[in-house]
């Protein structure tokens, strides 16, 4: 995925409402920008980040620039828009970077599915093969030795997600989960338990009942994204659980 044309380097002011930020220019000037992340973006957002912003040339909307990527001040390159990890997961998954999800004939998106009225971010089809179900979620929240967790707040939907992927592979069909890595400083991914409990204990159930969890993580620079590389998932709820 290449940004074009190419984005636009600012410093953050503040982030608020959920969906805006103010940044400040290299000229000294100010400006306001969408923030298609919805989470907590610990980390991601603090004052003072430099920002790159991406200009819609959409006249109907009313905040043109999008924020795309925050660069706190140890240097890591974090995509903070979450629409990219589904965009990056379908390119990986077509050039074949994915390999445990190649060789299906057919790929869309948006899919109704399950029984609590979700829409499944990717289905990958066959002809004589059961269909296969992957669920997208970004991670942005890095800890301390490289690891990176998810979700970043309690997250219902998130919840209901993994009831049904396991409902998914449960009726006969292939059902993963797929963190894309958003954050070149992280290295692994698990869990976070300490944030969202329920979460963990539902993926641990989920991948008893067969659910697949890989992780694959983005090479990222104000120009381009792609997922380049597998990284570990480590499953902490067990070990949570005898604590």
């Amino acid at each position: 995925m290449h940004f074009n044309p190419p984005l636009q380097r600012a410093t953050l002011i503040k982030r608020y409402k959920r969906f805006l930020a103010d940044i400040e220019l290299p000229d000294g000037s100010v400006t306001t920008i969408h923030c298609a992340n919805t989470g907590a973006m610990t980390g991601c957002a603090d004052p003072g980040n430099t920002v790159w912003y991406s200009t819609s040339d959409n006249p109907k909307r009313k905040y043109p620039h999008s924020w795309e990527l925050s660069q706190p001040p140890s240097g890591e390159q974090i995509c903070v828009n979450t629409i990219r990890a589904n965009q990056l997961a379908v390119e990986a998954i077509q050039s074949g970077v994915i390999q445990e999800l190649s060789g299906y004939d057919t790929l869309r998106t948006e899919v109704k599915y399950g029984k609590e009225n979700s829409r499944i971010d990717i289905c990958l089809s066959s002809a004589g093969a059961p269909d296969c179900f992957v669920e997208v979620k970004s991670v942005t929240l890095a800890g301390e030795n490289g690891m990176g967790y998810f979700p970043d707040a309690v997250t219902t939907r998130g919840q209901k997600h993994l009831r049904e992927l396991t409902e998914m592979v449960n009726s006969g069909n292939r059902a993963i989960l797929l963190f894309v890595v958003l954050h070149t400083g992280i290295e692994k991914v698990s869990t976070a338990y300490h944030i969202d409990a329920l979460y963990s204990q539902l993926l641990k159930q989920a991948e008893e009942a067969g659910v697949e969890v890989f992780c694959y993580k983005a090479d990222i620079s104000d120009s381009e994204l792609h997922l380049v590389s597998k990284i570990a998932f480590l499953d902490d709820y067990s070990e949570k659980q005898q604590q």
